[in-house]
Protein backbone atom coordinates (compact mmCIF):
# COMPACT_ATOMS: atom_id res chain seq x y z
CA UNK A 1 0.00 0.00 0.00
CA UNK A 2 2.48 2.60 1.14
CA UNK A 3 4.74 1.73 -1.73
CA UNK A 4 1.96 2.62 -4.44
CA UNK A 5 1.59 5.95 -1.87
CA UNK A 6 5.02 6.89 -2.29
CA UNK A 7 4.91 6.31 -6.25
CA UNK A 8 2.25 9.16 -7.24
CA UNK A 9 4.08 11.68 -4.21
CA UNK A 10 6.50 12.02 -6.99
CA UNK A 11 4.02 13.06 -9.52
CA UNK A 12 2.11 16.64 -9.92
CA UNK A 13 -1.23 16.32 -9.86
CA UNK A 14 -1.60 17.30 -13.24
CA UNK A 15 0.50 14.28 -14.51
CA UNK A 16 -1.86 11.84 -13.08
CA UNK A 17 -3.72 11.10 -16.00
CA UNK A 18 -1.17 10.31 -17.85
CA UNK A 19 0.24 7.22 -15.48
CA UNK A 20 -0.31 3.91 -16.89
CA UNK A 21 -2.67 1.80 -14.22
CA UNK A 22 -3.03 -1.55 -16.44
CA UNK A 23 -0.79 -3.41 -13.59
CA UNK A 24 -4.17 -2.58 -11.13
CA UNK A 25 -6.80 -6.11 -11.62
CA UNK A 26 -10.03 -6.47 -9.18
CA UNK A 27 -13.59 -7.22 -10.40
CA UNK A 28 -14.39 -4.67 -7.67
CA UNK A 29 -13.58 -1.70 -10.28
CA UNK A 30 -16.47 -2.59 -11.71
CA UNK A 31 -18.86 -1.68 -8.64
CA UNK A 32 -19.52 1.46 -10.76
CA UNK A 33 -20.91 0.03 -13.90
CA UNK A 34 -23.20 -2.30 -11.84
CA UNK A 35 -24.52 0.24 -9.94
CA UNK A 36 -25.98 2.34 -12.51
CA UNK A 37 -27.39 -0.53 -14.09
CA UNK A 38 -28.90 -1.85 -11.06
CA UNK A 39 -30.53 2.17 -10.30
CA UNK A 40 -31.27 2.82 -13.66
CA UNK A 41 -32.79 -0.63 -15.06
CA UNK A 42 -33.98 -1.46 -11.74
CA UNK A 43 -36.34 1.33 -11.11
CA UNK A 44 -37.56 1.18 -14.29
CA UNK A 45 -38.24 -2.58 -13.85
CA UNK A 46 -39.74 -2.36 -10.24
CA UNK A 47 -41.75 0.36 -11.17
CA UNK A 48 -42.71 0.01 -14.45
CA UNK A 49 -42.01 3.25 -15.55
CA UNK A 50 -38.47 4.00 -17.05
CA UNK A 51 -38.65 7.87 -16.97
CA UNK A 52 -38.45 7.16 -12.90
CA UNK A 53 -34.96 7.29 -12.36
CA UNK A 54 -32.83 9.95 -14.51
CA UNK A 55 -30.14 8.68 -16.21
CA UNK A 56 -27.75 11.57 -15.17
CA UNK A 57 -29.04 10.74 -11.60
CA UNK A 58 -27.82 7.19 -11.68
CA UNK A 59 -24.93 7.74 -13.64
CA UNK A 60 -23.70 10.40 -10.88
CA UNK A 61 -24.20 7.77 -7.88
CA UNK A 62 -22.39 5.56 -9.87
CA UNK A 63 -19.41 8.49 -10.29
CA UNK A 64 -19.39 8.95 -7.13
CA UNK A 65 -19.40 5.34 -5.94
CA UNK A 66 -15.96 5.02 -8.39
CA UNK A 67 -14.90 8.05 -6.77
CA UNK A 68 -15.18 5.94 -3.15
CA UNK A 69 -13.04 3.03 -4.10
CA UNK A 70 -9.05 2.93 -4.08
CA UNK A 71 -7.64 4.14 -0.44
CA UNK A 72 -4.52 4.92 -2.51
CA UNK A 73 -4.99 7.53 -4.15
CA UNK A 74 -6.81 10.65 -2.56
CA UNK A 75 -9.81 12.07 -3.89
CA UNK A 76 -8.46 14.94 -5.52
CA UNK A 77 -6.44 12.43 -7.45
CA UNK A 78 -8.87 10.27 -8.79
CA UNK A 79 -11.19 13.04 -9.60
CA UNK A 80 -8.44 14.53 -11.68
CA UNK A 81 -8.07 11.19 -13.43
CA UNK A 82 -12.00 10.86 -13.92
CA UNK A 83 -12.06 14.42 -15.42
CA UNK A 84 -8.97 13.05 -17.70
CA UNK A 85 -11.77 10.73 -18.90
CA UNK A 86 -14.03 13.61 -19.74
CA UNK A 87 -11.56 15.24 -21.82
CA UNK A 88 -10.91 12.35 -24.42
CA UNK A 89 -11.18 13.62 -27.74
CA UNK A 90 -13.90 10.97 -28.71
CA UNK A 91 -16.20 12.38 -26.01
CA UNK A 92 -15.72 15.94 -26.89
CA UNK A 93 -16.31 15.04 -30.18
CA UNK A 94 -19.60 13.22 -29.44
CA UNK A 95 -20.53 16.14 -27.25
CA UNK A 96 -20.30 18.84 -29.88
CA UNK A 97 -22.10 16.23 -32.67
CA UNK A 98 -25.01 16.41 -30.02
CA UNK A 99 -25.19 20.02 -29.21
CA UNK A 100 -24.78 20.72 -33.23
CA UNK A 101 -27.95 17.76 -33.89
CA UNK A 102 -29.89 19.87 -31.24
CA UNK A 103 -29.03 23.42 -33.35
CA UNK A 104 -30.16 21.90 -36.47
CA UNK A 105 -33.17 19.68 -35.32
CA UNK A 106 -34.51 23.28 -33.56
CA UNK A 107 -34.07 25.35 -36.35
CA UNK A 108 -35.05 22.76 -38.74
CA UNK A 109 -38.47 22.07 -37.08
CA UNK A 110 -39.00 25.78 -36.77
CA UNK A 111 -38.31 26.78 -40.27
CA UNK A 112 -41.49 24.20 -41.20
CA UNK A 113 -38.36 21.67 -42.71
CA UNK A 114 -39.52 18.41 -40.78
CA UNK A 115 -42.83 19.38 -41.40
CA UNK A 116 -42.34 19.99 -45.20
CA UNK A 117 -39.89 16.98 -46.00
CA UNK A 118 -42.12 14.64 -43.70
CA UNK A 119 -45.05 16.03 -46.82
CA UNK A 120 -42.90 15.46 -49.38
CA UNK A 121 -41.35 11.93 -48.63
CA UNK A 122 -45.13 10.71 -48.12
CA UNK A 123 -46.67 12.56 -51.55
CA UNK A 124 -43.74 10.24 -53.41
CA UNK A 125 -43.11 7.00 -51.32
CA UNK A 126 -45.62 4.59 -50.97
CA UNK A 127 -47.05 4.51 -47.36
CA UNK A 128 -45.95 1.11 -46.63
CA UNK A 129 -42.54 1.70 -47.55
CA UNK A 130 -42.12 4.70 -45.35
CA UNK A 131 -40.58 2.67 -42.14
CA UNK A 132 -38.04 0.48 -44.84
CA UNK A 133 -37.56 3.70 -46.25
CA UNK A 134 -35.97 5.09 -42.69
CA UNK A 135 -33.92 2.19 -42.29
CA UNK A 136 -32.54 2.27 -46.12
CA UNK A 137 -31.91 5.88 -45.50
CA UNK A 138 -29.83 5.67 -42.52
CA UNK A 139 -27.75 2.64 -44.08
CA UNK A 140 -26.89 4.97 -47.04
CA UNK A 141 -26.31 8.26 -44.96
CA UNK A 142 -24.34 6.53 -42.22
CA UNK A 143 -22.54 4.46 -44.70
CA UNK A 144 -21.22 7.59 -46.54
CA UNK A 145 -21.03 9.93 -43.17
CA UNK A 146 -19.32 7.52 -41.29
CA UNK A 147 -20.90 8.66 -37.86
CA UNK A 148 -24.21 6.84 -36.35
CA UNK A 149 -25.02 9.80 -34.00
CA UNK A 150 -24.81 12.50 -37.32
CA UNK A 151 -26.95 9.93 -39.06
CA UNK A 152 -29.51 9.34 -36.25
CA UNK A 153 -29.20 13.63 -35.67
CA UNK A 154 -30.59 13.89 -39.10
CA UNK A 155 -32.93 11.36 -39.61
CA UNK A 156 -34.33 11.22 -35.67
CA UNK A 157 -36.74 14.68 -36.30
CA UNK A 158 -38.12 12.89 -40.05
CA UNK A 159 -38.75 9.68 -37.84
CA UNK A 160 -41.16 11.67 -35.60
CA UNK A 161 -43.11 13.05 -38.43
CA UNK A 162 -43.73 10.04 -40.06
CA UNK A 163 -44.74 8.58 -37.09
CA UNK A 164 -47.16 11.11 -36.12
CA UNK A 165 -48.59 11.47 -39.69
CA UNK A 166 -48.92 7.79 -40.61
CA UNK A 167 -49.86 6.62 -37.46
CA UNK A 168 -47.04 4.38 -37.31
CA UNK A 169 -45.46 3.11 -34.00
CA UNK A 170 -43.02 6.06 -32.86
CA UNK A 171 -40.71 3.65 -31.41
CA UNK A 172 -40.74 1.37 -34.40
CA UNK A 173 -39.45 4.47 -37.19
CA UNK A 174 -36.61 5.42 -34.79
CA UNK A 175 -36.03 1.87 -34.35
CA UNK A 176 -35.54 1.73 -38.30
CA UNK A 177 -32.99 4.67 -37.76
CA UNK A 178 -31.10 3.90 -35.07
CA UNK A 179 -30.61 -0.21 -37.13
CA UNK A 180 -29.24 2.05 -40.21
CA UNK A 181 -27.39 4.01 -38.60
CA UNK A 182 -25.43 1.02 -36.99
CA UNK A 183 -25.13 -0.29 -40.53
CA UNK A 184 -22.57 2.24 -41.75
CA UNK A 185 -21.16 3.14 -37.85
CA UNK A 186 -20.04 -1.17 -38.41
CA UNK A 187 -19.25 -0.65 -42.46
CA UNK A 188 -18.14 2.74 -43.21
CA UNK A 189 -14.36 2.88 -44.40
CA UNK A 190 -14.48 6.73 -43.10
CA UNK A 191 -16.13 5.26 -39.35
CA UNK A 192 -13.77 6.09 -36.28
CA UNK A 193 -14.52 2.14 -35.04
CA UNK A 194 -13.65 0.83 -38.30
CA UNK A 195 -10.19 2.84 -38.66
CA UNK A 196 -9.71 1.72 -34.75
CA UNK A 197 -9.86 -1.72 -35.69
CA UNK A 198 -8.15 -1.96 -39.24
CA UNK A 199 -5.07 0.50 -37.80
CA UNK A 200 -4.86 -1.80 -34.25
CA UNK A 201 -4.85 -4.89 -36.26
CA UNK A 202 -2.93 -4.20 -39.26
CA UNK A 203 -4.89 -5.20 -42.44
CA UNK A 204 -5.84 -2.97 -45.43
CA UNK A 205 -9.43 -1.17 -45.21
CA UNK A 206 -10.82 -2.92 -48.28
CA UNK A 207 -9.97 -6.49 -46.74
CA UNK A 208 -11.70 -4.94 -43.62
CA UNK A 209 -14.65 -4.08 -45.99
CA UNK A 210 -15.36 -7.62 -47.50
CA UNK A 211 -14.78 -9.54 -44.34
CA UNK A 212 -17.60 -7.56 -42.55
CA UNK A 213 -19.59 -7.27 -45.83
CA UNK A 214 -20.52 -11.34 -45.56
CA UNK A 215 -21.01 -10.83 -41.85
CA UNK A 216 -23.37 -8.22 -41.89
CA UNK A 217 -25.35 -8.01 -45.38
CA UNK A 218 -27.99 -11.20 -44.38
CA UNK A 219 -28.69 -9.23 -40.87
CA UNK A 220 -29.32 -5.87 -43.10
CA UNK A 221 -31.49 -8.30 -45.89
CA UNK A 222 -33.65 -9.78 -42.99
CA UNK A 223 -34.16 -6.34 -41.02
CA UNK A 224 -35.02 -4.50 -44.13
CA UNK A 225 -37.60 -7.03 -44.83
CA UNK A 226 -38.68 -7.06 -40.92
CA UNK A 227 -39.42 -3.66 -41.20
CA UNK A 228 -41.72 -3.96 -44.26
CA UNK A 229 -43.64 -6.89 -43.09
CA UNK A 230 -43.97 -5.27 -39.62
CA UNK A 231 -45.05 -1.82 -41.22
CA UNK A 232 -47.10 -3.08 -44.14
CA UNK A 233 -50.68 -1.75 -44.08
CA UNK A 234 -50.66 -0.29 -40.54
CA UNK A 235 -50.30 3.47 -41.08
CA UNK A 236 -53.79 5.87 -41.09
CA UNK A 237 -55.81 5.77 -44.70
CA UNK A 238 -55.84 9.46 -44.49
CA UNK A 239 -53.43 11.97 -44.13
CA UNK A 240 -55.47 15.05 -45.11
CA UNK A 241 -53.29 17.88 -47.08
CA UNK A 242 -49.59 17.22 -48.03
CA UNK A 243 -48.59 20.69 -48.18
CA UNK A 244 -44.85 21.13 -48.20
CA UNK A 245 -42.80 23.54 -49.57
CA UNK A 246 -39.61 22.98 -51.44
CA UNK A 247 -37.47 25.48 -50.00
CA UNK A 248 -38.29 23.80 -46.59
CA UNK A 249 -37.07 20.55 -48.07
CA UNK A 250 -33.83 21.82 -48.91
CA UNK A 251 -32.01 21.74 -45.73
CA UNK A 252 -32.93 18.18 -45.60
CA UNK A 253 -31.56 17.49 -48.92
CA UNK A 254 -28.47 18.42 -48.28
CA UNK A 255 -28.01 16.94 -45.35
CA UNK A 256 -28.43 13.67 -47.01
CA UNK A 257 -26.77 14.53 -50.69
CA UNK A 258 -23.56 15.97 -48.56
CA UNK A 259 -23.99 12.81 -46.57
CA UNK A 260 -23.32 10.47 -49.56
CA UNK A 261 -20.55 13.00 -50.94
CA UNK A 262 -18.98 12.31 -47.81
CA UNK A 263 -19.05 15.81 -45.99
CA UNK A 264 -17.54 16.10 -42.42
CA UNK A 265 -19.98 16.35 -39.86
CA UNK A 266 -19.59 19.07 -37.85
CA UNK A 267 -19.45 20.93 -41.47
CA UNK A 268 -22.92 18.94 -42.84
CA UNK A 269 -24.72 19.92 -39.50
CA UNK A 270 -23.63 23.39 -39.25
CA UNK A 271 -24.79 24.37 -42.75
CA UNK A 272 -28.10 22.41 -42.50
CA UNK A 273 -28.55 24.85 -39.75
CA UNK A 274 -27.67 27.74 -42.00
CA UNK A 275 -30.11 26.74 -44.60
CA UNK A 276 -32.66 26.06 -41.97
CA UNK A 277 -32.63 29.60 -40.86
CA UNK A 278 -32.69 30.69 -44.37
CA UNK A 279 -35.41 28.88 -45.58
CA UNK A 280 -37.54 30.08 -42.47
CA UNK A 281 -36.99 33.58 -42.98
CA UNK A 282 -37.47 33.26 -47.08
CA UNK A 283 -40.83 31.22 -46.68
CA UNK A 284 -41.86 33.72 -43.62
CA UNK A 285 -41.98 31.12 -41.02
CA UNK A 286 -39.29 31.93 -38.74
CA UNK A 287 -39.30 35.00 -37.27
CA UNK A 288 -34.96 36.42 -37.68
CA UNK A 289 -35.96 37.85 -33.83
CA UNK A 290 -36.22 34.19 -32.77
CA UNK A 291 -33.35 32.62 -34.38
CA UNK A 292 -31.25 32.81 -31.18
CA UNK A 293 -33.81 31.46 -28.95
CA UNK A 294 -34.80 28.69 -30.61
CA UNK A 295 -30.85 27.91 -31.20
CA UNK A 296 -30.62 28.03 -27.41
CA UNK A 297 -33.54 25.79 -27.07
CA UNK A 298 -31.80 23.31 -29.35
CA UNK A 299 -28.83 23.62 -27.18
CA UNK A 300 -30.41 23.20 -24.08
CA UNK A 301 -32.51 20.02 -25.25
CA UNK A 302 -28.76 17.75 -25.40
CA UNK A 303 -27.51 19.33 -22.28
CA UNK A 304 -28.58 16.05 -20.40
CA UNK A 305 -27.06 14.23 -22.92
CA UNK A 306 -23.84 15.77 -23.17
CA UNK A 307 -23.50 15.34 -19.15
CA UNK A 308 -24.43 11.63 -19.59
CA UNK A 309 -21.72 10.93 -21.82
CA UNK A 310 -19.10 13.32 -19.75
CA UNK A 311 -19.53 11.54 -17.02
CA UNK A 312 -20.06 7.88 -18.17
CA UNK A 313 -16.59 8.95 -19.63
CA UNK A 314 -15.21 9.71 -15.95
CA UNK A 315 -16.66 6.28 -14.64
CA UNK A 316 -14.84 4.53 -17.48
CA UNK A 317 -11.26 5.93 -16.69
CA UNK A 318 -11.66 5.35 -12.85
CA UNK A 319 -12.85 1.59 -13.65
CA UNK A 320 -9.63 1.39 -15.66
CA UNK A 321 -7.47 2.88 -12.93
CA UNK A 322 -8.84 0.71 -10.67
CA UNK A 323 -7.91 -2.54 -12.19
CA UNK A 324 -11.64 -3.27 -14.11
CA UNK A 325 -10.29 -3.52 -18.01
CA UNK A 326 -6.96 -5.77 -16.39
CA UNK A 327 -9.57 -8.14 -14.78
CA UNK A 328 -11.47 -8.19 -18.28
CA UNK A 329 -8.52 -8.51 -20.00
CA UNK A 330 -7.01 -11.26 -18.02
CA UNK A 331 -10.74 -13.22 -17.42
CA UNK A 332 -11.25 -13.16 -21.36
CA UNK A 333 -7.79 -14.56 -22.41
CA UNK A 334 -8.03 -17.19 -19.78
CA UNK A 335 -10.75 -18.79 -21.06
CA UNK A 336 -9.73 -19.05 -24.65
CA UNK A 337 -8.72 -22.39 -25.87
CA UNK A 338 -9.65 -22.98 -29.65
CA UNK A 339 -9.81 -21.31 -32.58
CA UNK A 340 -13.62 -20.29 -32.66
CA UNK A 341 -13.00 -20.12 -29.10
CA UNK A 342 -10.57 -17.45 -29.26
CA UNK A 343 -12.53 -15.70 -32.21
CA UNK A 344 -15.74 -16.17 -29.60
CA UNK A 345 -13.08 -14.69 -26.58
CA UNK A 346 -11.94 -11.58 -28.95
CA UNK A 347 -15.96 -10.87 -29.11
CA UNK A 348 -16.70 -11.24 -25.82
CA UNK A 349 -13.57 -8.51 -24.86
CA UNK A 350 -15.04 -6.24 -27.02
CA UNK A 351 -18.78 -6.78 -25.58
CA UNK A 352 -17.60 -6.52 -22.33
CA UNK A 353 -15.08 -3.18 -22.90
CA UNK A 354 -17.83 -1.81 -24.88
CA UNK A 355 -20.48 -2.35 -21.60
CA UNK A 356 -17.56 -0.79 -19.00
CA UNK A 357 -17.18 2.68 -21.59
CA UNK A 358 -20.36 2.86 -23.61
CA UNK A 359 -18.12 3.94 -26.77
CA UNK A 360 -17.39 1.10 -29.19
CA UNK A 361 -14.62 2.97 -30.86
CA UNK A 362 -12.78 3.51 -27.24
CA UNK A 363 -13.61 -0.59 -26.39
CA UNK A 364 -12.18 -1.48 -29.49
CA UNK A 365 -9.02 0.34 -28.83
CA UNK A 366 -8.94 -0.67 -25.47
CA UNK A 367 -9.41 -4.44 -26.54
CA UNK A 368 -7.27 -4.57 -29.29
CA UNK A 369 -3.53 -5.34 -28.26
CA UNK A 370 -4.95 -8.42 -26.63
CA UNK A 371 -7.30 -9.28 -29.15
CA UNK A 372 -4.00 -9.10 -31.54
CA UNK A 373 -1.79 -11.30 -29.53
CA UNK A 374 -5.15 -14.13 -29.64
CA UNK A 375 -5.40 -13.55 -33.23
CA UNK A 376 -1.83 -14.05 -33.90
CA UNK A 377 -1.97 -17.11 -31.76
CA UNK A 378 -4.36 -19.20 -32.88
CA UNK A 379 -3.71 -17.81 -36.73
CA UNK A 380 -6.57 -15.97 -36.61
CA UNK A 381 -6.40 -13.70 -40.04
CA UNK A 382 -5.81 -9.52 -39.04
CA UNK A 383 -9.03 -8.75 -41.28
CA UNK A 384 -10.94 -11.47 -39.77
CA UNK A 385 -9.91 -10.59 -36.13
CA UNK A 386 -10.95 -6.52 -37.19
CA UNK A 387 -14.02 -7.50 -38.59
CA UNK A 388 -15.16 -9.59 -35.33
CA UNK A 389 -14.28 -6.69 -33.03
CA UNK A 390 -16.00 -4.10 -35.21
CA UNK A 391 -19.03 -6.20 -35.11
CA UNK A 392 -19.35 -7.42 -31.60
CA UNK A 393 -19.12 -3.62 -31.15
CA UNK A 394 -21.33 -2.26 -32.81
CA UNK A 395 -24.36 -5.30 -31.25
CA UNK A 396 -23.63 -3.46 -28.36
CA UNK A 397 -23.50 0.02 -28.87
CA UNK A 398 -26.80 -0.71 -31.09
CA UNK A 399 -28.79 -2.23 -28.13
CA UNK A 400 -27.13 -0.42 -25.14
CA UNK A 401 -29.48 1.84 -23.17
CA UNK A 402 -26.94 4.49 -21.66
CA UNK A 403 -25.04 4.57 -25.49
CA UNK A 404 -24.54 7.48 -27.57
CA UNK A 405 -27.25 6.15 -30.01
CA UNK A 406 -29.81 5.49 -27.99
CA UNK A 407 -29.42 8.33 -25.48
CA UNK A 408 -29.50 10.95 -29.13
CA UNK A 409 -32.30 9.12 -30.25
CA UNK A 410 -34.50 9.15 -26.58
CA UNK A 411 -33.29 12.99 -26.53
CA UNK A 412 -34.63 13.87 -30.16
CA UNK A 413 -37.84 11.69 -29.56
CA UNK A 414 -39.14 11.66 -26.30
CA UNK A 415 -38.79 8.13 -25.73
CA UNK A 416 -37.10 6.12 -23.57
CA UNK A 417 -34.16 3.93 -25.02
CA UNK A 418 -36.03 0.75 -23.44
CA UNK A 419 -39.27 1.74 -25.54
CA UNK A 420 -36.69 1.63 -28.79
CA UNK A 421 -34.86 -1.38 -27.99
CA UNK A 422 -37.63 -4.21 -28.92
CA UNK A 423 -37.64 -2.36 -32.89
CA UNK A 424 -33.96 -2.42 -32.60
CA UNK A 425 -33.74 -5.64 -35.35
CA UNK A 426 -30.80 -5.47 -36.95
CA UNK A 427 -28.10 -5.66 -34.26
CA UNK A 428 -29.71 -8.81 -33.03
CA UNK A 429 -29.48 -10.21 -36.32
CA UNK A 430 -25.83 -8.83 -36.39
CA UNK A 431 -25.02 -10.95 -33.25
CA UNK A 432 -26.96 -13.90 -35.06
CA UNK A 433 -24.48 -13.46 -37.92
CA UNK A 434 -21.32 -13.39 -36.61
CA UNK A 435 -22.07 -16.09 -34.14
CA UNK A 436 -23.18 -18.06 -37.29
CA UNK A 437 -20.08 -16.75 -39.43
CA UNK A 438 -17.78 -17.78 -36.21
CA UNK A 439 -19.09 -21.39 -36.00
CA UNK A 440 -19.64 -22.18 -39.63
CA UNK A 441 -17.14 -20.73 -41.56
CA UNK A 442 -14.02 -21.34 -41.17
CA UNK A 443 -12.04 -19.41 -44.31
CA UNK A 444 -12.92 -15.73 -44.88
Amino acid sequence: MEKKKDKFSDYALEHMALLDFEENKSIWALLPIGVFILLYVGCGVISGDFYMMPATLAFMIALFVGLQQNKNFTFDQKLYVAASGAGDMNIITMCLIYLLAGIFSALATEAGGVTSTVNFALSIVPVDMTVIGLFLMGCFISISMGTSCGTIAALGPIAVGIADKTGFALPLCVGAVVCGAMFGDNLSMISDTTIAAVRTQGCEMRDKFKANFKIVSPAAVVAAVIFYVTSAGGAAGDFGALDYNLVQVLPYMFIFIGALCGINVFLLLGIGAVLSIIAGTVTGVMDPANILTVTGKGISAMFEISMIALIAACISKLVRMNGGFKWILDFIQSNVGSKKGAQFGIGGLVVLMDLATANNTIAIVLAAPLAKRISEAYNISAKRCASLMDTYSSVVQGLLPYGAQLMIASALSGLTPFSIIPYLYYPVLMLICVVGYTVFFEKD
